[in-house]
C-alpha cells in the first residue's frame, strides 16, 4: 500500500482535520489558494492554546519573579510549572532545565561558560552537518582560548556523518564533543547516545542540538548522556524561547557570566537577567498541546505515545514526498530515503531554477517553503550548492497527503512545464 492510499483513520485520534482546527494559520489563503505550510523547519505554527495561555499570563498574572506580591508569586509559579513540563519533554529534572532566547544564543552562553576549562591547544569537536549555532560558539573560542575546532567530516552523498572520521576524532581526546541529533537541512538523524559514551570514555563534554529533533522524536537526556541538550519552542508549535537541559552537578559548577547578586542555584543561574516569562508559559503550553496527543497516565508517557503515532504519520508523508520528487526529470533530491533514521525534511533543486525562483513559484500557489542554507552552511557548501542554495520542505503534524500532492505537481509544472 502506498503512503497516499493509507485508511486516515490509521492516524489515530485526533484525525489530522482534528489538529489542523486548533491551528488559525490553516485557515489563510493566498493567491486564491489555501496555504500549505512546509517551512515548519524553520518554525511551526502555533495552536491557540499555546496563544491563549501566554495572552492569559500577560493578561492576570504579568510580573518580575520573587517579590512579596500576588503576580509576582504567580508569575514564579507559571515558570516552575513550565521547568516541570520541559522536564518531562526532555527525560529530565526540573532543577535542570533552564531559558534562554533562543538555541543560537544559549550555544554562545554555554560555551563562555565552559570556556575555563579549556587550555591553549585543547579540542573542540563540531561537525560539518550541523547548523552554525553548534558551530561558530566553539569556533569563537579558537581566538578567545586559543582551542582548536577539529571538524568531523560529513558525506554528502547520502548526508550522513562520517563515522570513522567521527571515532578517530574522539579518540584523539577532544575536550567537548558539540553535535546535532538531526540535520536541519537534510534531516539526518544521528547517534547522539552512542557519540556521547564515546565522548565520556575520553572525558569529553557533550553539547547536542536537538532544535530539529525536538518536533519529531521523544528526547530521553538519561539515554542520551548528554552533558548539555538545547532545543527552540518554536519548533514545536511553540513562541520563540530556547530551552536548555545541563546536567546538574556540572551546572552548579560552571563559571557562568552573571550579575552580582543574581540567583545562583540551579537551573536560574543559568539564565541571564529577566526572562520571557510569556515565552516560557508559551512553551510549557505548547509541550502540553503535543501530550494532549497521546495516551498515558503521565505528561511523559502521553509525550512518547504522541511522538509514536506522529511519528509513524510523518514517515508516511515523507514517503509521499520523497517517491514524487524522484520521479520527477531535473530534481535532485538530498539525503537519506524513507526508512532511515531520519525526520520529513527533505531538501532538493530543480535543476536550471534558482532555489529563490523555486520558493517564489511555490508560494505563489500557496505552497510555502524554505530555501537558501538555512545555517547549515557547511552542509549546503558540500552538496556543491553554496551559492544559491537549496530548496527545503517539511511536515509538520497539520500537513496533509493532499498538501504533499499539491506540492509534488507544483514542482512538476515548474521542472517540466
Amino acid at each position: 500500500m502506498t503512503a497516499t492510499a493509507r485508511d486516515p483513520r490509521a492516524l489515530g485520534t485526533p484525525t489530522v482535520d482534528q489538529i489542523r482546527r486548533r491551528f488559525p494559520a490553516m485557515e489563510r489563503v493566498h493567491g486564491g489558494r489555501s496555504v500549505a505550510y512546509f517551512d515548519g523547519p524553520g518554525g511551526t505554527q502555533v495552536p491557540r492554546e499555546v496563544v491563549t495561555a501566554m495572552a492569559e499570563y500577560l493578561f492576570h498574572h504579568n510580573a518580575n519573579t520573587h517579590w512579596n506580591y500576588p503576580t509576582s508569586a504567580e508569575t514564579d509559579s507559571a515558570i516552575e510549572q513550565a521547568r516541570i513540563a520541559a522536564a518531562d519533554f526532555f527525560g529530565a529534572q526540573p532543577n535542570e532545565v533552564a531559558f534562554g532566547q533562543n538555541m543560537t544564543t544559549i550555544a554562545y552562553h554555554v560555551s563562555r561558560a565552559v570556556s575555563p576549562r579549556f587550555a591553549r591547544g585543547d579540542t573542540v569537536l563540531v561537525t560539518e552537518l550541523d547548523h552554525h549555532a553548534n558551530i561558530a560558539p566553539w569556533v569563537r573560542l579558537e581566538s578567545e582560548r586559543g582551542v582548536k575546532v577539529r571538524w568531523v567530516r560529513m558525506n554528502p552523498e547520502d548526508g550522513t556523518l562520517d563515522w570513522k572520521d567521527l571515532e578517530r576524532a574522539i579518540a584523539e581526546g577532544p575536550k567537548l564533543v558539540a553535535i546535532g541529533a538531526a540535520s536541519n537541512a537534510l534531516g539526518t538523524i544521528t547517534d547522539v547516545r552512542a557519540v556521547c559514551a564515546m565522548a565520556r570514555a575520553v572525558n569529553a563534554l557533550t553539547f547536542v542540538d536537538a532544535v530539529h529533533f525536538a518536533p519529531h522524536g521523544l528526547i530521553d537526556v538519561a539515554e542520551i548522556g548528554c552533558d548539555f541538550l538545547a532545543c527552540s519552542a518554536y519548533k514545536f508549535y511553540g513562541p520563540h524561547i530556547g530551552i536548555l537541559y545541563t546536567r546538574s552537578a556540572l551546572g552548579a559548577e560552571l563559571d557562568v557570566p552573571k550579575l552580582s547578586g543574581a540567583p545562583d542555584a540551579m537551573p536560574e543561574r543559568l539564565e541571564t537577567g529577566t526572562q520571557n516569562h510569556e515565552g516560557i508559559v508559551g512553551a510549557a503550553a505548547a509541550i502540553d498541546f503535543l501530550a494532549g496527543l497521546g495516551d498515558g497516565g503521565t505528561r511523559r508517557q502521553r509525550l512518547s505515545a504522541a511522538f509514536e503515532e506522529l511519528g509513524r504519520r510523518s514517515e508516511d508523508l515523507f514517503t509521499q514526498l520523497w517517491e514524487g520528487l524522484g520521479a520527477i526529470p531535473r530534481v535532485r533530491r538530498y539525503g537519506l530515503p524513507p526508512g532511515s533514521p531520519r525526520t520529513p525534511t527533505l531538501s532538493f533543486v530543480v535543476e536550471g531554477i534558482s532555489s529563490d525562483d523555486v520558493a517564489r513559484a511555490l508560494a505563489d500557489v500557496g505552497l510555502f517553503v524554505s530555501n537558501g542554507d538555512f545555517y547549515a552552511t557547511t552542509v549546503v557548501e558540500r552538496l556543491g550548492h553554496a551559492q544559491d542554495g537549496v530548496v527545503r520542505a517539511g511536515a509538520a503534524i497539520y500537513t496533509t497527503h493532499e498538501e504533499v500532492e499539491r506540492l509534488i505537481s507544483a514542482v512538476k509544472q515548474l521542472a517540466v512545464g
